[in-house]
């Protein structure tokens, strides 16, 4: 039972997300007694294909075709169609993004796959069962679900596995679908990238979010200097979007960009359970907020009440000193 991993790409890197689900692969091939093999399109540099060796991944699939550095879903399902075909997998595995929500059906349709989204754990295999857990109802819950197709499809929930880095060297090997202009007849939407001083936002590992507790776009600068000295990507509520002091790619929540970093930061942010739905997976989450009774508080591993303009400055200043 091979075990075949999509890997995504951006600026000619392996995104973080992907080096988690190659990391998953590989322990599910060790489980499996096979190895694990990645497939990769668009424009990614050799050296980060070879690199994925670190995770465990003994071969790389490249499609190197320019036209695929813009994403066009049919045109990848077909890639990645012909990667399952030629390697005889039975496990497909990739990342729970929003190019993994976009493949994931149509891959399983094609295929004839069991397809199982925001996985959390390895699979339980117990002879010719295959049981994998993914959380449900924005994360308050989870559940074990069966996968019985011969085909079995695992989108992996972001920041969810511990990166390996204990492997060797991966070896590339070029492959083709074929593509044709009919693969590309899907016209892909303009792409706004959620980037901080290259952070890519669903990608971050620490998240400072600010909310109408800002008082206005003026003050976004307290926000923007705090992720700056935290390496972090910034992120907003949805009221702070629909007021317009803050492009909506960066809105948070259950209808706006899920996230899980290893730290959220929510500045002056209430906690509506909307939000609460886009930001429960993060690791540890800290609240600044001048409420005591702020609701967000009750989700939070730490939490400060005080007045934002009088804490993050400090915060700031210790971060800054701390990088020194």
């Amino acid at each position: 039972m091979s075990v075949l991993v999509f890997v995504e790409g951006l600026n000619g890197e392996i995104k973080k997300s992907s080096l988690e689900s190659a990391t998953y692969g590989s322990q599910v091939a060790q489980k499996l007694g096979t190895t694990a093999t990645a497939v990769a399109i668009g424009e990614v540099h050799e050296e980060a294909l070879t690199r994925l060796g670190e995770q465990g991944i003994s071969k790389v699939l490249y499609d190197g075709d320019s036209r695929l550095n813009q994403f066009v879903a049919d045109a990848y399902v077909k890639v990645i169609a012909k990667a399952v075909g030629q390697e005889s997998a039975k496990v497909l595995v990739f990342s729970n993004s929003n190019i993994g929500a976009a493949i994931g059906a149509k891959l399983a349709v094609r295929l004839n796959g069991s397809l199982a989204t925001n996985v959390t754990a390895l699979p339980k295999i117990d002879g010719g069962s295959f049981v994998v857990t993914r959380g449900v109802f924005s994360g308050k819950a989870f559940a074990d679900v069966a996968l019985t197709a011969d085909l079995k499809i695992i989108a992996i929930k972001k920041n969810s596995i511990d990166i390996s880095t204990s492997g060797g060297t991966a070896t590339v090997q070029s492959i083709s679908a074929d593509l044709t202009d009919a693969d590309f007849a899907e016209v892909p939407k303009e792409t706004v990238m959620q980037e901080t001083d290259g952070v890519l936002l669903p990608e971050a590992a620490i998240v400072v979010s600010g909310g109408r507790g800002m008082k206005g776009p003026e003050n976004w600068h307290l926000i923007e200097d705090l992720a700056s000295a935290l390496g972090a990507a910034t992120a907003c509520s949805k009221p702070v979007s629909d007021m317009d002091w803050r492009p909506h790619h960066e809105h948070v929540g259950q209808t706006g960009i899920t996230v899980s970093p290893n730290l959220y930061i929510a500045v002056g942010i209430s906690g509506a359970i909307q939000h609460l739905a886009g930001v429960n997976s993060s690791k540890v989450i800290v609240v600044i907020n001048k409420d005591p009774e702020a609701p967000f508080f009750k989700a939070a591993d730490y939490g400060i009440v005080g007045d934002a303009f009088e804490v993050v400055p400090k915060l700031i200043e210790a971060a800054r000193a701390l990088d020194k």
